[in-house]
């Protein structure tokens, strides 16, 4: 991602349906973490881009670091008052064993070598740290969207579980999200030029929402979406 599209996510990335959804199931996930006994400890943000997600981990206890790879992404991250470290996701700036959680939201996918995130995010784990990972999902929804966004591939289940279970972590969730607006994203995605990221009239954007948020109680989730969302966790 450019720095005109880091800059363009974080403006839009406050009020954007999709982002808004994203951010709500990340909360949920750490309210599930925190019912499950988990404690709020340190946790890394790959990938954070503007801190969207790293501000939801802030405002749920955890002591967040937002890592980013570019400079302006790094720039707009201490602009919002997160602490902030560039790095690689295939060599981490982390010791062994001293992050209590890591979340990279559709980051793998901009990764040649993504097996080597993944054993990366194991080695800084520690035993019983969680992994909460999002992808884009199938070839079949491949388009110029993802060449412009820079993606090296989209995933199906079977690849992602496998990138991760090879860097020996235990998949405890993986289901499909953005599945009700898969025929929309499909056909549009088949006229695209380049990245879509824009925001949607307030009306439009509004009803986008409710369809995603509807996801939350249907049993939607082992059909084709066009995410794929995974929970994981290093034995231990």
């Amino acid at each position: 991602m450019d720095a005109g599209d880091i800059r363009k996510l974080a403006a839009l990335e406050d009020r954007h349906w999709w982002f808004g959804e994203r951010r709500a199931i990340l909360a949920r996930w750490l309210r599930q973490l925190r019912r499950g006994g988990a404690v709020p400890g340190t946790a890394l943000d790959i990938g954070a881009a503007g801190g969207g997600n790293t501000r939801v981990l802030r405002a749920a206890g955890w002591r967040p670091i937002a890592l980013e790879y570019s400079a302006d992404g790094a720039a707009v991250a201490r602009e919002r008052g997160l602490t902030v470290i560039r790095g690689d996701a295939t060599n981490l700036p982390c010791g062994s064993g001293s992050l209590d959680l890591v979340t990279a939201f559709d980051v793998l996918e901009h990764i040649g070598d993504d097996y080597l995130a993944a054993a990366e995010i194991r080695r800084v784990l520690r035993p019983g740290g969680t992994l909460l990972v999002t992808v884009p999902a199938d070839m079949r929804l491949w388009s110029e969207h993802d060449v412009a966004s820079r993606h090296f591939r989209r995933y199906d289940r079977a690849a992602l579980e496998g990138v991760v279970t090879k860097a020996g972590l235990l998949v405890d969730q993986l289901w499909s999200w953005n599945v009700l607006l898969r025929p929309v994203v499909a056909a549009t995605r088949r006229r695209a030029s380049g990245n879509e990221l824009s925001l949607m009239p307030p009306p439009v954007n509004l009803a986008l929402r409710a369809v995603v948020v509807a996801e939350r109680y249907l049993p939607v989730r082992g059909a084709p979406g066009v995410s794929l969302m995974l929970r994981a966790r290093r034995p231990g």
